[in-house]
């Protein structure tokens, strides 16, 4: 390999672990600009948990596993036993500064039930969250577009009536979550979460 080269592959491997991990590229799909925050690799995935009614005494349980080389799914069976009733998975908390945007995009294969997607505003464990709900379609991927004005704040199940709305420059961590006595096994299959 010649000096130059050498040198232009070092540019790029510079510049390139510069960037935003979960970071992707705009991109224009069928659903319009997309400007992805999370890709479901396998690297991805092991950094979300799930957090169920078990917190509360409930008998729910959930997992997050590698459904495919890029996509991850959400699965586990929702029980009503012991005034329980739901499961959620949620991302790490991290910094992705999104002023200036309008609202969340997700692409999902669902199971015909209706999911929650969740945002956080602080790295707590507890605490008010916001919420904006979705259908799926059973075996069936969908993309659904989440407007920040659409988002209420929720806590422990409860909607918060006087709460601030969203400010996308604070938004720290996101989650999924199935409840509204949907008894049953559940499966959620997610490619990926971006933003427009």
């Amino acid at each position: 390999m010649n000096p130059i080269s050498r040198m232009v592959g070092a540019i790029v491997l510079i510049l390139c672990t510069q960037l935003p991990a979960s970071y992707g590229e705009n991109s224009d799909t069928k659903e319009g600009k997309v400007k992805t925050l999370i890709e479901f690799l396998p690297k991805e995935t092991r950094e979300w948990s799930p957090i169920n009614d078990t917190v509360m005494g409930g008998v729910s349980s959930s997992t997050i596993e590698q459904a495919s080389e890029n996509t991850a799914v959400f699965k586990g069976v929702v029980s009503l036993e012991n005034n329980g009733g739901f499961a959620s998975i949620r991302s790490r908390p991290q910094r992705f500064d999104l002023e200036g945007h309008d609202g969340i995009k997700i692409r999902v294969r669902g199971d015909g039930k209706k999911y929650k997607f969740r945002i956080r505003t602080d790295n707590g464990f507890d605490g008010p969250s916001h919420q904006s709900t979705f259908e799926t379609e059973p075996d069936t991927w969908s993309v659904h577009q989440l407007p920040f004005a659409d988002f209420i704040a929720t806590y422990r199940g409860r909607q918060l009536r006087n709460h601030p709305a969203i400010d996308p420059a604070t938004i720290r961590s996101f989650g999924f979550l199935v409840s509204d006595k949907q008894e049953g096994p559940f499966s959620l299959e997610i490619d990926w979460i971006g933003v427009y």
